[in-house]
């Protein structure tokens, strides 16, 4: 069942794409369809390991702090601790884990900043980037400070490079190549604000949730085997 909800969103992620490529469809109304269909794989994954309702909790509990920092330096524009809390979700439970608390902690959190054709997007990019740190870290490959503070880095840029996809879309409803890089390099300064809160909250963060986390795994015996 879990196979054909995957395969379906697929197909429609496919079907948004050729609709907007023979002009039926808008750029941008694809592209959200095609954001927020990609996310469904990933959800149907979580689903499919059946997990526990102490796994459910914990990564309630993740995403309620990642949120709740977006909404504390919400004075402080693009300085927030919300790709570094996914990261080290999925670091320390597991990719799929590692999806679902970036995911869904752009939904939470929008609640207050304001849902909108962006919240897709927001969901893939951050839910990606606590999938792939869960699948580099399977053999301790973000545990040292630098890898961590590379991957914060990298997040960041990457981030910013699918959001600016979005900006170009909503400008006028069709993608260009040209107003897109216009976007990524009008957006640098902010990049660079994105890339050093992300270093600065992993390197804070790092040793304390890792501590807590790692205790909880143990003592409950959740997230076995990641």
């Amino acid at each position: 069942m879990k196979r054909a909800v995957s395969a379906a969103a697929l197909v429609t992620a496919a079907a948004a794409a050729v609709l907007s490529a023979v002009g039926a469809v808008h750029w941008d109304i694809a592209a959200i369809v095609m954001a927020a269909a990609c996310c469904v794989p990933f959800f149907a994954s979580f689903e499919k390991r059946s997990p526990t309702a102490a796994e459910l909790v914990l990564c309630a509990v993740m995403t309620a702090f990642s949120a709740a920092g977006r909404f504390i330096f919400a004075p402080l524009p693009f300085f927030k601790p919300v790709t570094a809390v996914t990261v080290l979700s999925g670091m320390l439970l597991n990719p799929q884990a590692g999806f679902m608390v970036g995911a869904l902690s752009a939904v939470v959190s929008n609640i207050w900043f304001g849902q909108g054709a962006w919240t897709p997007f927001q969901m893939l990019c951050w839910g990606l980037i606590g999938y792939v740190a869960g699948l580099l870290n399977r053999r301790g490959g973000l545990e040292k400070a630098l890898p961590l503070c590379a991957y914060g880095i990298a997040a960041g840029v990457f981030f910013s490079l699918v959001m600016d996809v979005w900006t170009t879309l909503s400008a006028d409803g069709g993608f260009s190549a040209a107003r897109w890089l216009a976007a990524a390099v009008t957006a640098l300064p902010v990049t660079g604000v994105y890339c050093a809160s992300n270093v600065m909250f992993l390197l804070l963060l790092r040793k304390p949730v890792t501590k807590r986390l790692s205790r909880i795994k143990e003592k409950y015996g959740i997230f076995a085997g990641r």
